[in-house]
């Protein structure tokens, strides 16, 4: 059964209901359509009329209540801009997918389902249809298998249909396990899902008892010779406008020309006798044409761009081979002749002793010109080891001398057995070019088809620093006809990269505190911002490291001129006369807005010179908004709108002047709204939580106050709906660094991986306080105890605070920062650590094993900011340790740390809780094991959300507490009892 809304209360908030529509795996109804009525454009700019007084109707939110919350997921316009697409899925539940017209008033359908995408041609969705999520857990409770529970389905709605057909618009295909939508036209391919018995043994064949036949003379010589491979599997091409479906059968892998009717597709027998490499052009016969035949493995079936030529990987003259050898091959349209070689060992530049590696990505350049692949060494054939596994030594050596520590090595070994250094074809040519080599590995291309440079990258000489300072490359410029290459910077503390065009390297210079472009085709470097008279380096950067940029926006069209911003506005620097220009005309310091370019188009390759769209942000008072500018020339921007909202693009219909953005604020979730361009016409197109508005909740407002050493600061405070300032509140404080920047950011109820939801305990009573911190090197944790705590201060003072119910939550620096502060001030009644760093000396030497990277850089460059080694810091890193005075410590706390966690060793939280647990303070740490550094499993991150609220509760709310806090859950209990229930002794049990 499916539960709706009343009928009258979503017509009181706007809506109305045309038809019905179905579930198209089922065939059943199984949802209402709402339209919006139509909304006055005015509504974008101004906030929502909040009610001088509690609804008495409102409650607040409960656990149970979040996990109705749902998120907005795939958002897309259709190409031509007619249509909208998204989907919306809940904490718990099944998602649904919306299909509508970018129209205030048009018709839309809505069913389960995820992932949907138009086709390029506007006229399709598909959309992927998970199985019903309590079926699933249906079966999942009586022992099914994951392998055995039911797989996804795929519905096409036909866009046309929806308002004449309703619910026939919707088309269900079947069951798949994986499908692609083509990149040009009304094509769709999907691998059906294997069906019951298909592909496995027969249950009788052990019964039947069948001798296997006699080998007979000279057959064991030849079946030492034959390979068996994985079979491939069966594929589906579909064509939307008839319906027709050809079926395919062993195919390993296919491809779609991304602009061209053109498909194309390997297949795979297990004995190689129906291997091959086939091409169909969508449209014409339903015959595809071989290019190539033969048993052989078959790797990166690449298309050019719009469908004209085809390349892969196969090893079929060196197949039988212990260590075959892959041959890079192509064919062209129109004839699609038996493919011929282009590249192999020994072909070209290729280094003598390496081969073409199959582990190489294969791609055209636009204009199909230049084939991009890999080469490797040819490695050393493997040598079978008959030693028994009892016998075999494991050993991991570490040596001083290695470029990255052991840890880090193997966490990369996968990718370093396969990595590959790009080579160019250059087809009408012939020729081939080896790029990367062994001591520049990587190389950067430029956008454009014919560029004649290339970028080269290189940390090698410096990776042993990468432990303690960061990661230091040189740069090259790389010459695409001859691979001939040129040192152009060395050791920089950053990354480059290469204009559209081909004909500058750019990248920021933080010694210099510059950007910084380069020539590809010789002269020397040159600073492009050595004419802007304000910094461009981030002011506020705190960090005892080289600065970084405000950054920049990339290269205007042909490669004239390079974007980059100061703190407030958009600069302009063009090489060849050395002119730069602010091009808005300093607006953005003038009045305190933060300019930035808006990029709308992803596919466009450099910025079109002339009028743009600009982001603003207003430094003070956080309003957001779009301004027209200009990139060719300075121009003051034009304002669009700008609103005490957060405003975002979203998507850009692909061949329309549409547009998708958000707005939101702590009130008002960020739905869809759809635009042509003007933002004053802009009309909302989602309402994805509209139960928000049964429930009590809140409003944010910006404060300021001074730290203990006389800096101005903000943060945020949250109110709850009816706030009375003559009240005392229980508030919780929350923290990272600085966050004030996102006072009108959404922060939703669901309970979350690591931090606490700050809208549900605002719904529940609480005040909430997020203050911003500034750091100075060396006293990370007195810096946020000068900040944090004048903050909370300057709240109490106001007189609606309870100060005897002030509690503090925050995870990783957060919690560290936390796990500090209660051996300094009892000002908060109790506290959430979660993953802290508890003892820096011991933390200093040790691994973030996600990475394998050591932690040293943490505590002398980035975020620990203590600015030196521990034996040149030693006072220092005691100092900032919690542990060294967790007998000062007097508030209770709560950590979270799990001992998979691989960003801080989960012994640090070990380290503070055996100390304060000796010295008899109230302390707990949940550990969830095989969780991270936060919780990603669902029902891992409910129960976190249910121990924290009622750690809280207890002692800021006067709440009974629960088991788990009054008396523990032994091990012997474990799986049996989660103590989340309420104590006998509290009256509740």
């Amino acid at each position: 059964m499916v539960c709706l809304p009343s009928v009258s209360y979503l017509v009181s908030l706007g809506y109305l209901y045309p038809h019905h529509v179905v579930d198209p795996s089922t065939n059943s109804e199984a949802s209402m359509v709402f339209t919006p009525i139509r909304l006055s454009a005015l509504v974008l700019l101004g906030a929502f009329a909040i009610p001088s007084g509690v609804d008495a109707q409102k409650r607040a939110l409960d656990h149970d209540d979040i996990l109705t919350w749902r998120t907005i997921q795939a958002p897309s316009l259709s190409p031509d801009g007619a249509w909208l697409t998204y989907a919306l899925s809940p904490v718990e539940g099944d998602p649904v997918v919306i299909v509508r017209q970018a129209l205030e008033d048009g018709v839309s359908l809505e069913f389960r389902g995820e992932r949907p995408a138009f086709t390029s041609d506007s006229r399709y969705v598909v959309v992927s249809i998970p199985p019903v999520e309590a079926t699933v857990d249906s079966l999942r409770r009586e022992g099914v298998r994951n392998s055995e529970l039911p797989g996804d389905s795929l519905a096409v709605v036909e866009l046309a249909e929806i308002s004449g057909m309703g619910l026939e618009a919707v088309r269900r295909l079947g069951a798949v396990e994986s499908y692609r939508t083509a990149g040009y036209g009304p094509w769709l391919a999907y691998r059906p899902a294997e069906e019951e018995g298909e592909g496995e043994d027969d249950p009788d064949d052990e019964e039947k008892g069948e001798e296997e036949p006699a080998e007979q003379e000279g057959e064991a010589e030849d079946e030492e010779n034959d390979k068996t491979k994985e079979a491939g599997d069966a594929l589906v091409l579909v064509d939307l406008v008839s319906g027709s479906e050809t079926r395919f059968e062993l195919v390993d892998e296919f491809v779609f020309a991304d602009e061209g009717g053109v498909f194309a597709y390997a297949t795979s027998s297990e004995d190689g006798s129906e291997d091959g490499v086939y091409v169909l052009e969508l449209g014409g016969s339903s015959d595809a044409g071989a290019v190539f035949r033969g048993a052989s493995h078959y790797r990166e079936l690449t298309l050019s761009e719009n469908g004209d030529r085809l390349a892969f990987l196969a090893d079929r003259d060196d197949y039988q081979a212990d260590q075959p050898e892959f041959v890079l091959y192509q064919s062209s349209a129109p004839e699609w002749d038996e493919a011929t070689a282009v590249a192999s060992s020994g072909s070209g530049s290729i280094p003598a002793g390496w081969w073409v590696s199959e582990h190489g990505f294969l791609s055209y350049s636009d204009d199909g010109e230049r084939l991009y692949f890999g080469t490797a060494p040819r490695p050393e054939p493997e040598v079978e080891d008959d030693t028994p596994d009892d016998d075999k030594v494991e050993i991991d050596i570490w040596s001083w001398k290695d470029p990255y520590l052991q840890p880090m090595q193997l966490v990369q070994a996968n990718r370093e057995r396969d990595r590959t250094y790009r080579a160019v074809a250059h087809l009408a040519t012939g020729s081939l070019v080896q790029l990367a080599t062994k001591e520049v590995p990587d190389v950067a291309m430029a956008d454009a088809a014919g560029a004649g440079f290339a970028l080269g990258l290189s940390s090698l000489p410096y990776r042993q620093m990468v432990s303690w300072d960061g990661t230091y490359r040189d740069f090259y410029v790389v010459d695409m006809a001859t691979g001939d290459r040129r040192k152009v910077a060395e050791m920089v503390k950053s990354f480059a990269s290469i204009s559209p065009e081909g004909r500058y390297l750019t990248w920021w210079d933080g010694v210099e505190r510059h950007w910084v472009v380069a020539p590809t085709d010789g002269g020397g470097p040159l600073f492009a911002s050595a004419g802007v008279p304000h910094p461009v380096w981030n002011e506020l950067d705190d960090h005892p490291d080289l600065p970084p940029s405000y950054g920049s926006a990339g290269w205007t069209e042909g490669d004239e001129a390079f974007l980059f911003y100061d703190d407030f506005d958009i600069w302009r620097f063009e090489p060849a006369s050395g002119e730069t220009t602010n091009l808005t005309a300093g607006r953005g310091r003038a009045e305190g807005i933060r300019f930035r370019y808006s990029r709308t188009d992803f596919d466009q390759l450099a910025i079109e010179e002339g009028e743009a769209l600009l982001s603003a942000f207003h430094k003070t008072d956080k309003r957001s908004g779009f301004y027209r500018g200009r990139t060719d020339r300075a121009a003051a921007p034009s304002e669009v709108v700008m609103a005490e909202k957060r405003l975002q693009l979203r998507g850009k219909a692909e061949d329309a002047e549409r547009w998708l953005l958000t707005r939101q604020d702590f009130r008002e979730y960020p739905d869809l709204w759809v635009t042509d361009g003007s933002f004053t016409d802009a009309f909302k197109v989602s309402e994805a939580n509209p139960q928000q508005e049964e429930f009590t909740w809140g409003d944010a407002e910006l404060v300021e106050w001074r730290s203990n050493d006389g800096t101005p600061l903000q943060g945020i405070l949250v109110k709850p709906d009816d706030f009375d300032p003559s009240d005392n509140y229980p508030m919780m404080v929350y923290f990272y660094e600085r966050m004030s920047d996102g006072l009108y950011s959404y922060r939703p109820p669901t309970p979350g991986g690591s931090s606490v939801a700050i809208s549900f305990y605002v719904s529940r009573g609480y005040l909430a306080f997020i203050p911003d911190i500034p750091y100075e090197v060396g006293y990370p944790g007195e810096s946020a105890l000068d900040a944090v705590v004048p903050g909370v201060l300057s709240l109490v003072d106001r007189g609606f605070v309870d100060q005897a119910r002030i509690g503090v939550q925050g995870h990783s620096w957060g919690g560290y920062q936390i796990a500090y502060m209660i051996t300094k001030t009892d000002l908060f009644a109790a506290a959430e650590a979660g993953a802290p760093v508890s003892n820096m000396t011991s933390a200093y030497g040790g691994i973030r094993w996600s990475s394998g990277m050591s932690r040293m850089f943490q505590y002398e460059r980035t975020q620990s900011r203590i600015g030196g080694t521990l034996w040149e810091e030693t006072q220092t890193y005691l100092h900032n340790s919690p542990v060294f005075f967790a007998d000062k410590v007097r508030t209770p706390l709560l950590m979270m740390h799990n001992d998979e966690d691989g960003a801080v060793p989960w012994y640090q939280g070990i380290e503070m809780f055996v100390a304060l647990r000796r010295l008899g303070k109230p302390v707990w740490m949940l550990n969830y094991n095989g969780e991270g550094h936060g919780l990603s499993r669902l029902p891992n991150r409910k129960d976190w959300a249910l121990r924290m609220q009622q750690f809280f509760d207890h002692y800021l709310m006067d709440a009974p507490a629960p088991v788990w806090m009054e008396e523990g859950v032994p091990a012997i209990l474990k799986g049996v009892t989660l103590g989340t229930e309420l104590t006998s002794r509290s009256g509740i049990s």
